[in-house]
């Protein structure tokens, strides 16, 4: 059974995330505190982390980098009120796979847990791999499969979060799919990277 953290100082957010969880057959944790995600994450293996950027003592963001820079790679989806281009580009270097902006339902964690493989925590993949994961997307866009390509394209990121392209497409995927916010989102974040 995969196993998942969830990190918010709401009680109402981590008891909806862990409802929806376990529904979708995960083993959940539960921590309200910074410093409370980072003993957890120190000394139990997650399959995924749900993290907020705004907690007590200790930010989201700096749980993330702190966990980075110890070698751990668990794929992390940021939980924030307030996004920003800012924050996007700081968690998505540090390998977070994407944002769920508050409020949120249960179809929506459903929804973002579907477009994202989360079998994700896999090392860099060589450039032939790349080069065949791209024309997958390439097949998916030409067969109007968006969600298909999302997933594709997340893997992508994971192995590589610094690498312009995927943002792009990913902003062309979900403007495929009526989804402004995420398409705004990325193509923000894409128009970062660009030009590094």
């Amino acid at each position: 059974m995969k196993k998942a953290l969830v990190v918010d100082d709401t009680k109402n957010i981590r008891l909806l995330l862990e409802k929806t969880l376990e529904i979708e057959g995960f083993s959940v944790e539960t921590a309200s505190t910074g410093t409370e995600a980072l003993n957890k994450l120190r000394t139990e293996a997650f399959d995924l982390v749900f993290l907020d950027i705004k907690l007590p003592e200790i930010s989201g963001t700096e749980v993330l980098r702190k966990i980075r820079s110890e070698g751990n790679n668990t794929p992390v989806i940021i939980i924030t009120a307030y996004p920003t281009v800012k924050n996007a580009v700081d968690c998505i270097q540090l390998g977070a796979i994407t944002y769920l902006q508050k409020p949120f339902t249960a179809d929506r964690l459903k929804n973002t847990l579907q477009q994202f493989n989360l079998d994700i925590a896999s090392s860099r993949g060589s450039q032939g791999e790349k080069s065949e994961i791209y024309e997958e997307v390439k097949n998916a866009f030409s067969e109007s499969d968006y969600n298909k390509a999302i997933s594709l394209l997340s893997k992508l990121l994971a192995a590589d979060p610094t690498d312009a392209r995927p943002y792009k497409l990913l902003a062309k995927a979900y403007k495929r799919l009526g989804d402004e916010d995420n398409a705004n989102k990325f193509a923000k974040v894409y128009s970062v990277f660009k030009d590094e």
